[in-house]
């Protein structure tokens, strides 16, 4: 109970208590009744010629009738308050329940919000699992691929140094098959020319570059 509906239920309990002590005080017949007593009283004093003694008995009657009307009054006014305490008491506990449902369904709804919350980091917990696979997939593809290119790299280079070998050996093999030729034309072209015999152009033509004409 709030600090508020604490204070009004101890204010209704007080005014119960003071309509119970008035009640035990209280006369016979409600306030419009005493009311009505009081204004026929009257009403018979200033309009009839009565003896003294009788008159004084009527205004005695009405004296008292009047501290009655008091005790009724005093009555009423405290039931009016009581009446009004307990409409804003169970004002309160309207209140208080709806407070109390809404702070029902907003914790509900906090637990619905929770469980998705949930729901969401597992689902970025997988993600981030599928993800750094892969990466990892990548950069082992990516060392593979650099190994592989690197073998290539490799091979290309003894494929070159065998080229380059091969064509050395067949450089120097036509080199020297070239002079070998050289030799059986600067021999055979010597040799005709001794003999007298007649030279083939190419004969004539080496032996001019030779300066052996």
């Amino acid at each position: 109970m709030s600090s508020k509906g604490k204070e009004k239920h101890e204010k209704v309990s007080e005014l119960q208590e003071k309509i119970w002590a008035l009640n035990e005080k209280r006369p016979d017949g409600n306030l419009r009744q005493v009311t009505r007593e009081i204004e026929k009283l009257d009403w018979e004093i200033q309009t009839n010629s009565l003896p003294v003694k009788e008159e004084q008995e009527l205004i005695n009657q009405i004296r008292e009738l009047e501290t009655q009307l008091v005790v009724q009054k005093r009555i009423k006014k405290v039931k009016d308050k009581l009446f009004e305490l307990r409409t804003e008491q169970n004002g309160f506990g309207t209140e208080a329940k709806t407070i109390h449902e809404k702070l029902s369904e907003l914790a509900e709804q906090s637990q619905k919000y929770h469980l998705q919350m949930i729901g969401v980091v597992e689902k970025a917990r997988d993600l981030q699992a599928e993800a750094n696979e892969a990466h990892q997939k990548y950069v082992e593809t990516r060392q593979q691929a650099q190994q592989k290119h690197e073998k290539c790299v490799e091979l290309m280079e003894t494929i070159k140094a065998i080229e380059q070998e091969l064509k050395e050996t067949a450089d120097k093999k036509q080199g020297e098959r070239k002079g070998e030729l050289q030799k059986d034309l600067e021999e055979r072209a010597l040799s005709k020319l001794k003999s007298g015999k007649k030279l083939l152009w190419e004969e004539f033509q080496f032996l001019a570059e030779k300066g052996l004409l």
